[in-house]
C-alpha cells in the first residue's frame, strides 16, 4: 500500500469498520508493521473478523 494512501486507509478501518483507534495503535505498534501488513496483524490480534479482512482487501484492490 502507498503510504500516500494511509490516511485513507485508517479513516476507512474507523468509520466503516468501526474499529477503535486504540485498536489501530496497538497493531501499528507491531515490530514488523508496514502499512500493507496492517490488515493481517489486525486479524492476527482478534481485533477483526474475518468478514471485516475480506472487506478490507475489497477496498484495497478498489482503491489502488
Amino acid at each position: 500500500m502507498d503510504k500516500n494512501r494511509l490516511p485513507q486507509f485508517l479513516d476507512f478501518l474507523q468509520t466503516e469498520l468501526a474499529i477503535p483507534p486504540a485498536d489501530v495503535e496497538l497493531a501499528m505498534r507491531h515490530p514488523e508493521q508496514t502499512p500493507s501488513l496492517l490488515p493481517m496483524i489486525l486479524w492476527q490480534y482478534g481485533l477483526i473478523t474475518v468478514n471485516q479482512l475480506d472487506r478490507i482487501f475489497d477496498w484495497l484492490q478498489g482503491n489502488t
